[in-house]
């Protein structure tokens, strides 16, 4: 079974970095940073989403993100799915923190339940088709909309989405040049899927 150990982000200083997602959301070795000037302008095609038990732990993860110096960018709403909003971290990055839950069932808790790297797809079908080639199943697909692949052991939830789509989730323009500053690390890689996100062996 296909496993996604880690997401890689390139930043131009990873001692912030590190601090900042220590500060912010306790994040394990899932997620790492690494140094990179490569250029980046705008909306970078992905985004990082945090999947939480209720309202008051997606509350409590903003506000500590937006202490530790990130920038809101969709603050916390109620929606048809949920409660959510969106915040951008020092080295750019955007992540959505949400929950399916409507109302809290406890105290606020820092525990998060699912890391999901979403990548933005020029074409969700041909993507979809690419990595089902490289040995991942799906798990759930909603035509080109959405695919979320099945990878029950793997640290990060890997779905694609449409690229204008998720710029219009999280609440930012659709342009972008340059890098995305971001690797996948997975004993399937190395390789470099059609939307140009790199995929590497993990680094022990």
């Amino acid at each position: 079974m296909a496993s996604i150990t880690s997401v890689t982000l390139e930043v131009a200083d990873p001692t912030a970095a590190e601090h900042f997602y220590a500060t912010a959301f306790g994040l394990g070795p899932e997620l790492r940073v690494r140094a990179s000037q490569e250029p980046s302008t705008g909306f970078r095609d992905f985004t990082l989403s945090l999947t939480v038990s209720q309202p008051s732990t997606v509350n409590g993860l903003i506000d500590a993100a937006l202490d530790a110096g990130a920038s809101a960018v969709k603050p916390a709403t109620k929606s048809l799915w949920g409660y959510g909003g969106v915040v951008q971290a020092p080295d750019g990055t955007l992540w959505k923190i949400a929950t399916s839950a409507k109302k809290d069932k406890g105290p606020a808790t820092r525990e998060i339940d699912r890391f999901v790297l979403l990548l933005g797809a020029e074409d969700v079908l041909a993507s979809k088709r690419f990595y089902v080639g490289q040995g991942l199943t799906v798990g759930k697909s909603f035509g080109r909309k959405y695919v979320e692949f099945d990878t029950p052991s793997s640290p990060v939830t890997l779905a694609l989405y449409g690229r204008r789509a998720l710029a219009k989730d999280a609440g930012v323009p659709p342009e972008g040049t340059g890098s995305h500053r971001i690797a996948l690390g997975s004993d399937i890689g190395p390789f470099t899927d059609p939307d140009g996100f790199a995929w590497e062996k993990p680094a022990h």
